[in-house]
C-alpha cells in the first residue's frame, strides 16, 4: 500500500507503532496559508500576551537532564527519580496552518511538545512571525528538514543542505538551534545522524501515530485512537502534524491522556547531545 507524502513524494506504509516509516495523510487541505496565519498571530499576538509568554517560558537551560530517549523504540526513559507516567507529544510538518492554533490549546491545558519544522513553511514573514511566537511560548523547536524530502534519495551534500539550511534559518528567527531531529518518513541515514550529532541534535522518530490515516481525520476518532492506542505505555512518543483534524482533537487527546495518568514530558528536560 502507498500513500501520497506531504509534498508530493511516495512513501511505503508505516507500522502504526512509527517502527517503519512515516506516511502522511492523502488529500492534505489545499490554498494559501498566509492571511491564516497572520490573523492567527494578529489575534494572540499582544505586547501583553508576548511579555506573558516570556515569562512563562521554561527556565530550565542549565537544569539537569531527567528523561533520555531510548533508541530502541524512541520512548522517553526517566533518569533516577524522575516521573515515568509521562509521554511526549510531538508535530510535524510545522509551522503551518494550524501550528499556531494547536500551540495555544497545549499552552491552555499546560502541556509541552515539540514542533519538528520545515523551511518551506517558513519562507514569509508571517510564517517567520509564527515560529518565533509557538518559540517565545516555550516550546521546543526540532529539525524535520528544509523541503522534506526523502534524505535516502539524496547526496551527503545535499542532505546536509536540507538539515543545515533549516538549522541556520530557525536560529535567525529564534536565536536558538533545534536540538532535536526527525527525518521525513523516519528514514534515517547513516550520514544525517552523523551530522545531526554533529549540529548537536538528537535524533527522533516516535512510539505511534495515526493522524495520517484517512479513517482517523477527524475529531472523534483521532482522541479515541490516540488516548487508548494499545502503544500508549509509560514514555510513549507520540507523532501528530500540523492538520485541522489534530488542532480540533489535541484537546481532547490531553484530557484523554491526563485521565489515564499521564502527563506531557518538557522536552528541555530530555538529554541531548
Amino acid at each position: 500500500m502507498f500513500l501520497t507524502g506531504c509534498n508530493g513524494e511516495t512513501a511505503s506504509t508505516e507500522n502504526r507503532n512509527g517502527e517503519k516509516t512515516e506516511k502522511q495523510e492523502a488529500g492534505n487541505e489545499n490554498g494559501s496559508s498566509e492571511e491564516k496565519i497572520k490573523g492567527q498571530f494578529d489575534n494572540n499576538g499582544s505586547k501583553e500576551r508576548q511579555e506573558e509568554n516570556k515569562q512563562a517560558r521554561p527556565a530550565m537551560k542549565n537544569e539537569r537532564p531527567k528523561y533520555r530517549i531510548n533508541p530502541a523504540n524512541w520512548s522517553v526513559h526517566p533518569i533516577e527519580s524522575a516521573d515515568a507516567q509521562v509521554v511526549l507529544l510531538t508535530f510535524d510538518d510545522a509551522p503551518h496552518e494550524y501550528s499556531l492554533t494547536i500551540a495555544n490549546t497545549l499552552k491552555q491545558h499546560g502541556a509541552k511538545a515539540i514542533f519538528f519544522v520545515n523551511g518551506h513553511f517558513i519562507d514569509t514573514e508571517p510564517e517567520k512571525a509564527v515560529l518565533k511566537k509557538i518559540h517565545e511560548m516555550g516550546f521546543a523547536i526540532g529539525n524535520h528538514t528544509y523541503s522534506h524530502a526523502t534524505l535516502k534519495g539524496l547526496s551527503e551534500d545535499e542532505q546536509a543542505a536540507e538539515i543545515v539550511k533549516l538549522n541556520d534559518a530557525v536560529e535567525a528567527i529564534t536565536g536558538e538551534r533545534p536540538k532535536f531531529f526527525r527525518a521525513p518518513f523516519g528514514m534515517n541515514t547513516d550520514f544525517s545522524k552523523r551530522l545531526a550529532a554533529k549540529e548537536n541534535m538528537l535524533v527522533m522518530n516516535w512510539t505511534y501515530g495515526y493522524d495520517w490515516e484517512k479513517e482517523y481525520q477527524n475529531k472523534a476518532a483521532l482522541v479515541d485512537i490516540m488516548v487508548n492506542s494499545p502503544y500508549l505505555n509509560s514514555g510513549a512518543n507520540l507523532l501528530m502534524h500540523d492538520r485541522k483534524w489534530t488542532s480540533d482533537a489535541i484537546s481532547g487527546i490531553i484530557k484523554g491522556l491526563k485521565r489515564r495518568g499521564f502527563e506531557t514530558v518538557d522536552p528541555a528536560l530530555i538529554e541531548t547531545p
